[in-house]
């Protein structure tokens, strides 16, 4: 069995990949799920996660949590507002982590990131580059440090996201150039099959659902 380190599992593209990942009777994963809220730990719990709580804008919570758990695997999801300091979890939090990851040995990182990130900055239209670029910039951040960090990685850039059951239409692709928008739960799938896709490492990907495209446009899809 894998041991997995989750972060950024109390909503969204993260609950779903802990749903994910504990769905099987007996779950095929040791899954640790990294809070800072504790107003989800019954359910996490209850899904058969084990809890460990702190700040990942504090590096020695981060450090502490992944310390002597052997983790092979570790995937983040982390964003949302600033702190008092105006640091945010899709910067430092991530690269805290990642320094983290690199210390205790983890095999492989898993950064879900977005599309507008990086190379992808081509897709997204100057309007909502207005109102989200200074998130895509720290998510950039986050997402260059873990390329520079030596470990083994897989970025994904998820397009716009909803909260609506899965379609089974999600898609990766190495074209920066793709946007969309892609329901939470596919996101979810995609991240939890390049857990164990020697063919996702060291790649950074686009993640959209073929049949939702903000423009009608050939691409090349990855097959994991």
């Amino acid at each position: 069995m894998q041991n997995i380190f989750l972060a950024g599992s109390s909503r969204g593209v993260g609950r779903e990949i802990a749903k994910l990942l504990l769905e099987n009777e007996p779950p095929s994963v040791n899954l640790t799920v990294f809070l800072r809220n504790p107003t989800y730990v019954v359910e996490l719990e209850a899904l058969g996660a084990k809890v460990v709580f702190g700040d990942a804008l504090n590096s020695a919570d981060i450090e502490e949590a992944l310390h002597g758990r052997a983790i092979d695997v570790v995937i983040t999801t982390m964003g949302g507002l600033p702190s008092d300091r105006g640091e945010r979890a899709d910067c430092e939090g991530n690269k805290n982590l990642i320094e983290a990851a690199i210390k205790s040995g983890v095999k492989k990182f898993i950064l879900v990131s977005s599309i507008g990130s990086g190379s992808s900055v081509v897709a997204i239209a100057p309007q909502v580059l207005l109102t989200f670029g200074a998130i895509l910039k720290e998510k950039e951040k986050a997402e260059q440090h873990l390329v520079d960090s030596g470990l083994t990685y897989t970025i994904i850039r998820s397009g716009g996201l909803k909260s609506e059951v899965a379609t089974g239409n999600a898609v990766l692709t190495e074209d920066p150039t793709i946007a969309g928008i892609i329901h939470r739960a596919d996101v979810a799938k995609l991240v939890c099959d390049c857990v164990t896709s020697d063919r996702a490492n060291n790649k950074v990907f686009s993640a959209i659902d073929r049949n939702m495209l903000f423009k009608p446009v050939e691409f090349e899809t990855f097959d994991l």
